[in-house]
Parts: C-alpha cells; structure tokens; sequence
C-alpha cells in the first residue's frame, strides 16, 4: 500500500499469525491498524484482545500520546501489555502534513516528553520514537523509566528499529535517511533471475543433476 491507512485488521492478524508460526521464540507485537482503537475504549479491549488470542502476539502497539493513556492503562488493567508510539504517527499522515520530523521546536519537544512520561504512567512497557530530533530522544530516554525504541530518532534509545527490506536493500524506490542498507538485495535478486531466464531460455537447466 501506499501508507498503511488501508491495511484492515484481519490482514494485520494473518500476518501476525504468520509471524508467529516462523518466530516461536521471538516477542510479537502487533501493530493495531487505523481505527481499531480510537472509536471507544471497549473497542479498542476487544480488537486488542483478538492480537493476543488469535495472531498469537504477545503484545499490542498503537500510535499516539497523552490522548492514548485512557485506553493503555484501560488495555494493561485488562492484562494486555502495550507498547506505545509518539513521534511521527504513520496512521496521522493524511491530517499531519505527511511524514513530518516532530519535535525540531522547544514547544513540539516538550509536549513528546509529556507524552512520554503520561504513556509511561499509563503502564506501556516502551515507546517506539519515530522521526524524533536525537536529543529530544535523548531528553524523553532520561525522562522515562521503561525503554525508547527509535527509528529515526538517533543514537540516544535503549534501542532501534528498521524496516527489514530497507536494511537488506529490498526496496530501491525510496531510501529513508535514517535508514542504512547492509545489504543490496535487490540488485542481487534482478541478477539471479536473469540468470535463471537466460538458463531456461538455452536449455542449460535443468540439467542432469538437477532432474530425477
């Protein structure tokens, strides 16, 4: 999709199903789609609980921040860890102007530490940092006692995120800037299967060792 305002809850829970059955040992967080959690609190309960008990997740994460302690603190009282997310706000993109770097202003940092700290307070076990100026991320990290996990929000977190087709090269179109490539995949990819074609197409494979 073009941003993830489409992606529909039972699309999110196949996946995380997905994930679950390959990564058995891993913690799984599901991310709540757009909508899932912002009509009412009880809504928002039942939609996280069907993470937990149908895709398997061992937690829930949702965007967004003071306006969002009511419904974590309602989620952790029912059992259901929460990690938050303030920063940029994927699901905002329509009404924030895009994929805008928040907190480049005293007033905009102030108000990420708050919600920070309300997040905190409201029982979230960490908070995932996104486009955050490093030393506002450094200022919300010393300012909470659960762990910030950043993703474009410099050196400063208890820890970092990326997306996995950016870090391996998968994905040529856009290369965020806090994104750093390790690997070039997709050139790799193009040349393998050119390689195949052009193999099939001569009749060098399969060959003799490749057929039964």
């Amino acid at each position: 999709y073009e941003n993830t305002i489409p992606v529909t809850m039972e699309e999110s829970l196949h996946h995380c199903r997905a994930v679950r059955r390959g990564a058995q040992g891993a913690f799984v967080v599901g991310d709540m789609p757009f909508m899932t959690y912002h009509a009412s609190t009880e809504r928002a309960l039942l939609n996280a609980a069907r993470y937990l008990q149908e895709g398997g997740v061992d937690a829930v994460k949702l965007e967004g921040g003071g306006k969002m302690v009511p419904t974590i603190r309602a989620m952790v009282e029912a059992g259901i860890p929460v990690l938050a997310h303030i920063g940029i706000l994927p699901q905002n993109v329509l009404t924030s102007g895009g994929y805008r770097i928040s907190g480049r202003t005293e007033d905009e940092a102030l108000r990420l530490i708050e919600d920070a700290r309300n997040l905190d307070g409201a029982g979230a076990f960490a908070v995932v940092l996104e486009g955050i100026p490093a030393d506002v991320s450094r200022r919300i990290t010393e300012s909470v006692d659960i762990p910030t996990i950043g993703i474009g929000a410099g050196i400063h977190c208890s820890g970092q995120v990326q997306v996995i087709n950016d870090i391996l090269g998968l994905f040529s179109e856009f290369v965020p800037k806090h994104a750093k490539r390790y690997a070039n995949l997709d050139d790799e990819i193009i040349k393998a299967l050119k390689s195949y074609v052009a193999e099939v197409d001569s009749g060098d494979f399969p060959d003799e060792s490749h057929s039964f």
